[in-house]
């Protein structure tokens, strides 16, 4: 990328929301990727790089969080910023206020807003009051911030994304969501295994094969966790029961059963695969103690990266 189109991405993302991946072109995602290489080489070196000094970032919690508040968190002072707290409880959004009237009033004092919340429907309401830039933090559609801060990963051990295979065995939640769309958009092929009931939403498939038709990405859904993992560069997989859906507990051991990752199925994988999980982890369940703390596994290396990948969406659109 020449230095004058990351001047002109400099200037033409100031100002946006961070909502989906969908709403961003594949050279603005390897943009926010490369800042966040750029911004975590600084941050190893003891390079000062405060480029929101006196800028504060509102972060509204309805689901609880350790990744993502300390990231956001220590990722605003690493900035040169200050990050606020804001729980369900804190705030009079949790005592029948809307959400049109809280994005408003909070667009007063801050300059950007970072939500973690369950219905997406709440970050695209809190998007359309706000006259600051809008973070989606999780909602049950989508997880951004952590496929971009993944791709990131996988670019560093890998030092390519365009051409791999990453397969995903489980629940087709929201981190399978915005993985395919990361993928799509990246140019990586991805191949999705989940037991009948659980596959990702039909509508995000449908736009994922859509952007995949453009930059050359293949888009798979199959039943088989061995079809998923097969020549597979990266392999990935999260919870059974993703926070919401504990009541259900049981009933998902029972369909996913055959869908642990473990070291039986990683021999159809490459040789030099990769295990990604954004955690936090059920040892024993969707994944093997084996897999998960094998030499392949590369889990904290995600887990730092939410930091710098953070970093960089704030400086771009703060």
């Amino acid at each position: 990328m020449t230095n004058s189109v990351q001047e002109e991405l400099a200037t033409t993302m100031k100002g946006r929301d961070f909502l989906m991946l969908q709403d961003y072109t594949p050279q603005e995602i390897r943009y926010l990727i490369d800042l966040a290489i750029d911004l975590k080489q600084k941050q190893k070196a003891g390079v000062e790089h405060h480029v929101l000094k006196g800028k504060t970032l509102g972060m509204i919690f309805e689901k609880s969080s350790t990744r993502t508040r300390v990231s956001f968190e220590v990722g605003m002072y690493q900035l040169g910023g200050q990050a606020l707290f804001l729980s369900r409880n804190d705030l009079q959004i949790g005592r029948g206020e809307t959400v049109w009237d809280t994005a408003q009033t909070l667009s007063r004092y801050l300059d950007g807003i970072m939500i973690r919340t369950f219905a997406h429907r709440n970050v695209i309401e809190l998007a359309r009051g706000a006259t600051v830039p809008v973070i989606n933090g999780l909602t049950d559609l989508s997880h951004p911030c952590q496929a971009l801060a993944d791709y990131q990963t996988i670019l560093e051990h890998k030092g390519r994304l365009e051409g791999l295979k990453i397969a995903y065995v489980g629940d087709g939640n929201n981190m399978v969501h915005s993985l395919l769309m990361g993928a799509a958009k990246l140019g990586l092929h991805m191949s999705v295994a989940t037991p009948e009931g659980y596959e990702p939403d039909a509508d995000v498939i449908r736009q994922t094969q859509e952007t995949a038709a453009g930059t050359g990405s293949r888009i798979h859904v199959c039943r088989d966790p061995r079809e998923a993992v097969a020549d597979a560069d990266v392999v990935y997989t999260d919870v059974w029961a993703s926070m919401g859906f504990e009541a259900e507990q049981k009933e998902r051991e029972l369909a996913f059963a055959s869908y642990q990752v473990n070291d039986e199925l990683m021999k159809g994988a490459k040789k030099d695969y990769l295990f990604m999980h954004c955690l936090p982890a059920h040892r024993g369940e969707e994944v093997s103690e084996g897999v998960i703390d094998g030499n392949h596994s590369i889990i904290f290396d995600q887990a730092e990266n939410r930091l710098h990948a953070q970093k960089a969406i704030m400086a771009a659109i703060m």
